[in-house]
């Protein structure tokens, strides 16, 4: 227990263990520490991972080329339409224009994509480099907007003014500003916003056939698979569904005040949270019939998965997971998930989860269930090791610490290529993680 309590005095508000003397409540949403302390990503990061999805629109990156690697390939985001998205611009600013400064480029850059592409809309970025050197990036984009008759909305996303939740904000900011240059339209009746699913393996795709058998119309997605054009349309819907809180809770937040349009927080991961959520959005929108039809679906969906239930639970139960994920509304979804096929969460972690994720996290989970906040690899490896999980579910950066304990791993991350929300999602989740679990490599690594 000595390198358990040397973790816990070094990282005091960063860690807790569900029913331990002397523990304390998780401090989230705090800014990160440079070096192995944190593995949160980057402001510019956050804003990217959130406008990059739309589809039509055109990411002017405003600084050193190596930023402009964060492109539609880092991400599985998928598209029905357009796709200018896999398309990264940069200003590729040197050493000579941290002297003298960039604003000349970046006016340059924005007259070629404009000439070129005739787009509908152009974002951005700045980055570190032009938060360092100051250039006016909004007095450019501006000047540019008045010149070619098009929105070209600066993102002010330095790397180094928070973290990545700093970064989300930054996007909703924009996509504020873009919003407020639509006209004003009445609202339409039953019909939704779709926030913070980024259509990712075509998940979007799986929600909006969902709403649409209930009779619920979606007019914009935000961001996956979304166009400028039904951006624009926004405005008009009744209500806002917000699957990723982290991400875009402040957006809903926002459209609320200057648009009057009411917002809830739901989850298609899980058996669960799916059927939760889609009966709440009917009830949110007071709509019976689409409640009616909502529950037809769940029972037909639930009859179809129950064989696979049964077969994981033979396969699975009493297995150990650990828990890594970006948001905190991910998280809570997969311990419901491990606890519909008896599978017990022993250790449970998110860069971005808020307070109010971790309070749900702890009344779902077991006495000693240590919980974390923006862990590093080393206090997940101390405690992956300790709980002695069977596997680990998390990201890109959690994957070689899996293998290298030999443990399992279960890809839930924004590059996977394979569906995990919704009913089919459950499929999917269930099946990879037999495989993974069960494989027999894990008797030779271990």
């Amino acid at each position: 227990m000595k390198a358990q309590s040397l973790l816990l005095e070094e990282r005091q508000g960063f860690i807790h263990q569900k029913g331990s003397c002397g523990s304390v409540s998780i401090q989230c949403d705090t800014e990160s520490l440079s070096g192995a302390v944190s593995q949160r990503a980057c402001v510019y990061c956050g804003a990217r991972v959130v406008l990059n999805p739309i589809t039509d629109a055109f990411h002017i990156v405003h600084g050193p080329i190596g930023c402009a690697s964060y492109t539609w390939d880092i991400r599985g985001s998928l598209s029905s339409g357009a796709e200018w998205y896999r398309n990264s611009f940069s200003t590729d600013l040197s050493e000579q224009d941290v002297i003298f400064g960039g604003e000349k480029k970046l006016w340059e850059a924005l007259s070629e994509v404009t000439r070129v592409h005739s787009p509908r809309v152009i974002f951005v970025y700045a980055t570190c480099i032009v938060g360092v050197i100051g250039d006016d990036v909004r007095a450019v984009c501006k000047r540019a907007e008045e010149k070619f008759g098009i929105p070209v909305i600066p993102v002010m996303s330095p790397g180094f003014a928070g973290h990545k939740s700093v970064g989300y904000r930054m996007a909703c900011n924009a996509l504020m500003e873009l919003l407020s240059r639509a006209p004003k339209a009445p609202k339409r009746g039953g019909s939704v916003n779709i926030l913070g699913d980024f259509n990712l393996a075509g998940e979007m795709w799986i929600i909006k056939n969902y709403l649409e058998e209930m009779g619920v119309k979606v007019v914009a997605r935000i961001t996956g698979d979304a166009t400028c054009e039904e951006l624009m349309h926004a405005g008009e819907a009744a209500l806002n569904v917000v699957q990723c809180a982290g991400s875009m809770t402040y957006l809903a937040k926002r459209m609320e005040e200057a648009m009057g349009i009411p917002w809830i927080k739901v989850s298609f991961f899980g058996i669960e949270d799916t059927s939760q959520s889609l009966i709440h959005i009917a009830q949110a929108l007071g709509d019976r019939e689409a409640e009616k039809k909502a529950r037809e679906l769940i029972a037909r969906e639930t009859r179809a998965l129950e064989p696979v239930l049964c077969r994981s639970r033979e396969l699975l139960g009493g297995k150990k997971a650990a828990i890594y994920v970006g948001g905190g509304f991910k998280a809570i979804s997969l311990i419901k998930q491990f606890r519909e096929i008896g599978m017990e969460t022993v250790v449970v972690g998110t860069q971005t989860g808020r307070k109010e994720d971790y309070d749900i996290i702890n009344s779902l989970v077991r006495e000693g269930t240590v919980v974390l906040d923006d862990a590093n690899p080393a206090e997940l490896e101390y405690f992956i090791r300790e709980k002695q999980a069977d596997v680990l579910v998390g990201g890109v950066k959690e994957r070689p610490l899996a293998y290298k304990l030999g443990v399992a791993f279960l890809d839930h991350n924004h590059e996977r290529r394979h569906p995990l929300a919704g009913f089919v999602g459950v499929r999917n989740f269930v099946k990879e993680l037999q495989l993974s679990v069960n494989s027999p490599v894990w008797q030779y690594v271990r």
